[in-house]
């Protein structure tokens, strides 16, 4: 289906023929006067909301974390059947490449060839018969009505498909369909934890080649993660927050809060800006950048890429305890309005422009900072559970572009920092060639002096796993965070 057009009314159950049937002229009837025959009960709204949501990332290349918020609210969803929507939206998006694989053995046909509703209402039935509880009964008949909503012609075929995916469970399936771990152990764990080769190879190699470990971190990459919370210092203190929303401190950051449920934007302390969403591996780079040894002045702080603004909150109120100011850079005027509304209040000055523009333009000045941090745009590998349908849009061919802008990104960064000032640079992805690879090229082109400093020191005492240095990379599976990189350089 083609994207909605500006202005048109939002997503709703179209009704429409898959392709090679054609509906019934008429309608169907009982005959005497042309009279319809009874309606059926309405879609149950869990699992219509559902579907939209992932009709909407696949036919308008939407964002689950966006979408699907509006459609709970719009379909007033709350409590059990809100979570029950969300479960089937994301866990639909996370297994997507081993469902497609089932369905297309099931289906006798590859899915590319099945009518993009019909496919997308398969899925999220799919996924009910392998991934979750409901009884094989109730997945199929509700995805049947479902399919008889968006695509009424194909509805025996969509009831034939999901019987045939139910005489088998997940495991009988993956070992029906995946090639031998021995023989082929990127294809095997593909399959098995539904992520693209590409992506599997990236992850192997980041992590030395151990296929264990590297399945370990599928597994978590699949699992629902939990929403952190970060407790600006000054401003709430995290035991208190943690009280406030029944959560639990977290694990490593001194701010981290873990929410056990519910809507985050309805936490009181989060509304009046003493507290926002932020993964704990971001608190933990960020924090880093701002608690590392450094020599002289120590009042100008450069947010290098700051949108859509939780590094630089958490990064204002630390500047505000300490008598630093923060400027912020986003070269997007929506993210940069964003970061203002994220640091309101706080002594941060947000400026819309490219951070590339270090010395060409007065408000960014060279040698001026004394800290400053490049959070750069990336393939965003490392968040994976948080933005799922990431993983099957990402490709190969996305990684020179943005190794060159992460490459021109830091060297801006050196030439911002003052002799003997610190730079962060920090990725959300664990992919060696925008991690190690961009942060040694730039440092080796920048044509200043740069000191690699350790930054496991920076880090909480006792966190596991930190590699051999200097620089840090965090996991899902080892520390319960997103796969955040963090290298720090010293301006000589």
């Amino acid at each position: 289906m083609g994207a909605r057009r500006p202005g048109q009314h939002r997503r709703g159950l179209r009704v429409t023929a898959p392709e090679g049937t054609r509906p019934t002229r008429g309608g169907p009837s009982t005959g005497r006067g042309g009279d319809r025959r009874p309606v059926r009960p309405p879609l149950d709204r869990p699992r219509r909301a559902a579907y939209e949501a992932v009709a909407a990332v696949h036919r308008d290349d939407a964002f689950a974390n966006l979408v699907l918020p509006i459609i709970l609210r719009e379909e007033g969803l709350y409590g059990r059947d809100a979570a029950f929507a969300t479960e089937l939206t994301y866990g639909t998006l996370r297994h997507l490449g081993t469902l497609d694989a089932i369905l297309t053995e099931a289906a006798g046909r590859d899915v590319a060839r099945i009518d993009p509703p019909v496919r997308d209402a398969l899925r999220i039935g799919a996924y009910q018969l392998l991934h979750t509880r409901v009884p094989a009964h109730a997945a199929v008949s509700s995805t049947v009505d479902l399919v008889r909503a968006v695509a009424p012609g194909a509805t025996g075929f969509a009831n034939a498909v999901l019987r045939e995916v139910s005489t088998l469970d997940v495991d009988g399936w993956v070992a029906k369909l995946a090639p031998p771990m021995e023989t082929d152990p990127v294809g095997h764990l593909s399959l098995a934890y539904s992520h693209p080769q590409w992506i599997v190879r990236a992850f192997s190699e980041a992590l030395g080649g151990d296929l264990g470990e590297t399945a370990r971190l599928l597994i978590e990459d699949n699992e629902r993660p939990p929403v952190h919370l970060c407790a600006r210092p000054g401003l709430i203190d995290p035991v208190e927050l943690a009280d406030q929303v029944g959560g639990a401190p977290g694990a490593f950051s001194p701010y981290a809060v873990y929410l056990p449920g519910g809507a985050p934007g309805d936490v009181p302390a989060v509304v009046d800006g003493r507290a926002h969403v932020q993964d704990e591996g971001s608190q933990l780079v960020a924090s880093a950048l701002a608690d590392a040894p450094l020599d002289g002045p120590d009042g100008r702080w450069l947010d290098l890429c700051a949108g859509p603004g939780g590094k630089a909150g958490l990064l204002g109120a630390l500047a505000a305890q300490r008598g630093a100011r923060v400027t912020a850079v986003e070269v997007a005027e929506h993210r940069a309005r964003l970061v203002s509304q994220a640091t309101r209040g706080l002594p941060v000055t947000v400026l819309a422009m490219d951070g590339r523009e270090v010395g060409a333009d007065p408000k960014l000045p060279e040698g001026h900072f004394d800290r400053v941090l490049v959070d750069a745009p990336c393939t965003g590998l490392g968040s994976l559970r948080r933005r799922p349908e990431s993983r099957w849009r990402r490709q190969p061919s996305d990684l020179p572009p943005l190794t060159r802008l992460q490459r021109e990104l830091l060297g801006a960064a050196l030439r911002a920092v003052r002799p003997g000032g610190l730079v962060a640079y920090v990725t959300c992805s664990p992919h060696t060639v925008e991690t190690h690879v961009t942060v040694t090229e730039a440092a080796r082109r920048s044509g200043v002096p740069v000191d690699f400093v350790d930054a496991r020191p920076l880090l909480p005492a006792g966190m596991p796993g930190l590699g051999d240095g200097p620089t840090v990379q965090l996991w899902p599976h080892r520390h319960g965070t997103d796969a955040m990189f963090l290298a720090v350089l010293r301006r000589g």
